[in-house]
């Protein structure tokens, strides 16, 4: 049992593009799906369903590459916020991530968005990561 699924859905992403696979497996929980689907909406990862085996359910992810040479599309996973140490922000000191070239995830109070949007709506959040 995995007690923070969103760095294991983070690590498993990163592994999976070091070592150039086209799909990735995760366990299938509410929070791995939101993250997902943000990765999906912004272009990061390709396309993702939901298959049940073993009455466990996961997601496989197809993952993005570019060139012939299949440079991953995600060049760099960040975690911000862990059990540990968690980190929160207000709307107005959201980050922006590589000049808003990158997303920041952040959970708030009407659910799991971009920095983008959530500075647009006004308000902050938990900052779970970094991605670019």
């Amino acid at each position: 049992m995995v007690t923070d699924t969103i760095s294991d859905v983070l690590t498993r992403i990163r592994n999976a593009n070091m070592v150039k696979h086209q799909i990735v497996q995760i366990p299938s929980t509410k929070m791995s799906i939101d993250v997902i689907s943000i990765l999906k909406a912004e272009g990061f990862v390709d396309d993702f369903e939901t298959y049940i085996e073993n009455s466990r359910t996961f997601l496989l992810v197809s993952l993005k590459y570019k060139g012939k040479q299949r440079e991953p599309v995600i060049s760099k996973i960040e975690r911000i916020s862990k059990p540990g140490l968690r980190v929160y922000t207000k709307a107005k000191k959201l980050p922006k991530v590589l000049n808003n070239l990158g997303i920041a995830i952040v959970s708030t109070s009407q659910g799991v968005m971009t920095n983008l949007k959530a500075k647009e709506l006004g308000i902050g959040g938990e900052i779970l990561c970094y991605i670019w």
